[in-house]
C-alpha cells in the first residue's frame, strides 16, 4: 500500500516537492485539492520514467502515483510551462549524481532557477549552469546542514507595495533588495509608474508621489505578479502594457481572463491580445461584488483595488488568501482600509 501525500492547493509544492519525494524506494500517491485537481500533470509521466521512477496519472491530472528511487541520467525537459518541476529535479539530482546533465528548452522564469542554484550551493551542493540551458552534475555531492535566515517573500510584499504606491505610504521591512527572487521586479514597475521609493537593505519605504502614469512591462519571468501589477495600472491614468499573459493560463485560475473579469466588474476595461494585457487604467474603480475564483492572488488584487474605489468592494471567498497570506487583510486594514468579515466574504472600503 502507497504512502499519501497531500500538496492542498499548491502548484510549486507538488511540482517543486514531487522528485525529491521520488528519490523514496516505497510506492507514493501524491494528491491535492481544490484547483490543483484541474492541473495537468502529464510532465511527470514524460519524464520520471527516463529516471527510472514509475509514474501514473488520472488523464494526466490528479492522483499521481510514483515508485523510485530516482536515478540521475542525462534528460531534457521543456521549461515552457514552470521553472518550478527543474527545481524539484535540480535539487533531487543534488543527492544523487555522480555525472549528469539535465537540457532545458524554452525555460521560463530563470531568475527562479538562479535562486534555487544559488540555495544549492549554500548547502553545499554546486552545479554548473550553461546559459540556463544545461545544468551539469560532474560529481557525486551530498547537501550539508548549514544556518540560512529565509527572506521576506516578495511575491506576498508586491501587493503591499502596490497598496502603498496607490493609496498612502508605508514602510514593508524584512525584504532583502539584494534578493535574487524574481518578483522584486515590482519595484521596477512602480518606479516605472511614477511611485516614490526608498529602498534600503531589508526595508522599502514607498508611497504615493502625485499622479501615477500608465508603465509597460514584461512579467515573463515573474508571472506572479500579473495581479498587483493590474491593481496598479488600474491607479495609472493611461493605457498599461503588460507582457507575458501566456503564462497565466495554468494558475490557480486563468488569471489573465479572471483578472478581466474581475476587474471589469469594478468599472476597469482589459484587453487580452496574445501575449500582451492593456489596463485602461485612471477612469476610477467602481464598487463591485467581485469573486475570487479561489484563487489567493486575484483575492489579494480585489482587495488592493479597492483601496481607491468609490464604494464597497465585496470579495466573496475572500478566505483564498490563507494559502499565501493569512495575515493579508489585517496588513491592508493597516494602511486605512476598512475591512468587514461577513462569514467567507469580505467586505473593503477605503
Amino acid at each position: 500500500m502507497s504512502a499519501e501525500i497531500n500538496c492542498g492547493e499548491s502548484g510549486l509544492g507538488i511540482r517543486m516537492f514531487t522528485p525529491i519525494a521520488a528519490l523514496a524506494s516505497q510506492p507514493l500517491t501524491i494528491v491535492g485539492h481544490g484547483s490543483l485537481v484541474t492541473r495537468p500533470m502529464d510532465f511527470f509521466q514524460e519524464v520520471f520514467p527516463k529516471l527510472s521512477v514509475e509514474c501514473s496519472t488520472n488523464g494526466g491530472k490528479l492522483p499521481l502515483h510514483i515508485k523510485g528511487p530516482l536515478q540521475a541520467n542525462n534528460v531534457e525537459i521543456d521549461g515552457s510551462l514552470s521553472s518550478q518541476f527543474l527545481t524539484g529535479l535540480l535539487m533531487a539530482f543534488g543527492s544523487v549524481a555522480e555525472k549528469a546533465t539535465i537540457t532545458v528548452k524554452d525555460l521560463k522564469s530563470k531568475p527562479y532557477i538562479a535562486l534555487t542554484l544559488q540555495l544549492m550551493e549554500h548547502f553545499g551542493v554546486q552545479v554548473e549552469n550553461d546559459n540556463f540551458e544545461r545544468f551539469h552534475f560532474t560529481k557525486k555531492q551530498s547537501y550539508k546542514a548549514v544556518e540560512y535566515t529565509v527572506e521576506g517573500d516578495w511575491s506576498g510584499a508586491a501587493f503591499l507595495l502596490v497598496a502603498a504606491a496607490v493609496s498612502g505610504k508605508a514602510e514593508v521591512k524584512h525584504l532583502n533588495t539584494q534578493s535574487a527572487q524574481s518578483d522584486k521586479a515590482i519595484l521596477q514597475a512602480l518606479e516605472s509608474a511614477g511611485a516614490q521609493i526608498l529602498p534600503g537593505l531589508y526595508t522599502v519605504i514607498i508611497g504615493n508621489n502625485g499622479e501615477l502614469k500608465p508603465f509597460e512591462f514584461d512579467a515573463t519571468d515573474c508571472p506572479d505578479l500579473f495581479p498587483p501589477l493590474v491593481a496598479l495600472a488600474a491607479n495609472c491614468k493611461g493605457v498599461t502594457k503588460i507582457l507575458g499573459v501566456s503564462r497565466l493560463a495554468h494558475k490557480e485560475s486563468d488569471r489573465g481572463i479572471t483578472l478581466q473579469e474581475e476587474f471589469g466588474k469594478m468599472g476597469i476595461r482589459i484587453d487580452l491580445d496574445g501575449d500582451v494585457m492593456y489596463v485602461h487604467g485612471g477612469t476610477g474603480i467602481k464598487g463591485a461584488a467581485v469573486h475570487s475564483r479561489n484563487d489567493h492572488r486575484i483575492a489579494m488584487a480585489c482587495a488592493v483595488a479597492a483601496l481607491t474605489a468609490d464604494g464597497d468592494v465585496e470579495i466573496e471567498n475572500a478566505e483564498a488568501i490563507n494559502k499565501s497570506y493569512p495575515e493579508f487583510y489585517d496588513h491592508i486594514a493597516s494602511l486605512g482600509a476598512t475591512v468587514t468579515v461577513t462569514s467567507a466574504e469580505k467586505a473593503l472600503n477605503h
